[in-house]
């Protein structure tokens, strides 16, 4: 059984609260993911033309057009179909992956996984990635996960780790005890791979290493330098001063996005590295990529595209999708293999 079963109401108020104080920039570590810190190096004389340039990406066993994803931003509230629905559709004509919100809600209320038939309807043919929270994980049993991934029909499950928005949040649930075994057994019996990701704090060294032989398919890093959910927690909480008050505290707490990926890069492992928080561009993207991920997230930028509709939300995937294209192009990098292999970027101190 799950814990913690959340009154419909409240549930669906702070998903909603969750979407507008987002898109506050005072909610966000902008400028802060690292991206500075990486150099990319000019080539001048690139050996191709650019409309040879592929960015065709192998992750988890499959292929797709591009290396992106539409990073797990929402569900379970009104609004959040007909969202979802969009940025699926629109995965699904670029060739992008996306994660969807927490499906925490389906696990007690059956009705909610019919967002998700929806969106399938709309979507048939995009790779979507279920998405539950490690404190929900811990007390949920495995046949009740594999009923999310089949509801979602999902190409890999994302298990989230948000120990600073749980602790920041008044609703939340900051246990995790028991959350290194509850991980390898899920990656062990579950139909399709398992992903875990940071939401906006990043990861360290030590818990990179504690991740490893635990048959994960990848660890997205999701680094600060984005949403920082302690500062939306903190937002949020109007009745709790001790919460709120310690949210301003905590408002730069994280590892960087560079910095983590930096740290996963520089392992030995058995999971893909994925990287999110903070991208905002393609050129972002083609540092990460360049520096070892090999599936790059975005989320606000997107939301923000989405939000203003269906075109600008196309516009903002083809932006995204011909700055990477420049960017290998200018680094002499005909495909995502070379970005990767050949050492384009260098370390800025500054």
């Amino acid at each position: 059984m799950a814990s913690h079963i959340e009154p419909r109401e409240q549930f669906e108020k702070r998903k909603q609260d969750h979407i507008q104080l987002s898109l506050s920039p005072k909610n966000q570590a902008a400028g802060e993911a690292g991206f500075d810190r990486v150099e990319l190096v000019h080539e001048a004389l690139p050996d191709l033309n650019f409309n040879d340039v592929s960015t065709q990406s192998f992750a988890l066993g499959f292929k797709t057009k591009t290396p992106f994803l539409i990073s797990s931003m929402t569900a379970g509230h009104a609004a959040s179909v007909d969202l979802n629905a969009l940025l699926a559709r629109a995965a699904e004509t670029f060739g992008w992956r996306m994660g969807v919100g927490s499906q925490r809600k389906e696990l007690n209320d059956l009705e909610a996984a019919d967002e998700w038939r929806a969106i399938r309807k709309r979507a048939p043919k995009v790779h979507l990635f279920g998405n539950l929270g490690l404190a929900q994980l811990i007390r949920t049993k495995v046949a009740a996960v594999e009923r999310l991934v089949e509801s979602l029909e999902a190409t890999g499950m994302i298990i989230h780790l948000n120990s600073l928005q749980e602790c920041m949040q008044p609703e939340g649930t900051p246990s995790f005890k028991g959350g290194v075994k509850a991980l390898a057994e899920l990656a062990e019996k579950l139909s399709v791979p398992v992903i875990v990701k940071e939401t906006g704090c990043g990861f360290s060294r030590a818990t990179l290493k504690k991740l490893r032989g635990l048959g994960l398919g990848a660890v997205d890093v999701s680094g600060f330098g984005g949403t920082h959910w302690g500062r939306i927690e903190g937002d949020r909480n109007k009745a709790d001063s001790v919460r709120r008050e310690a949210a301003t505290t905590f408002a730069n707490w994280g590892i960087s996005t560079v910095e983590s990926l930096r740290e996963a890069a520089s392992l030995k492992k058995d999971y893909e590295v994925w990287a999110s928080g903070g991208v905002c561009t393609g050129l972002d993207a083609a540092k990460l990529l360049a520096m070892g991920a090999s599936t790059v997230g975005f989320a606000m930028p997107i939301l923000e595209a989405a939000l203003q509709g269906e075109k600008q939300l196309h516009r903002k995937m083809a932006v995204v999708e011909f700055e990477l294209k420049a960017a290998m192009f200018c680094t002499g990098c005909a495909n995502l293999e070379l970005l990767q292999s050949k050492k384009v970027w260098k370390w800025r101190d500054i």
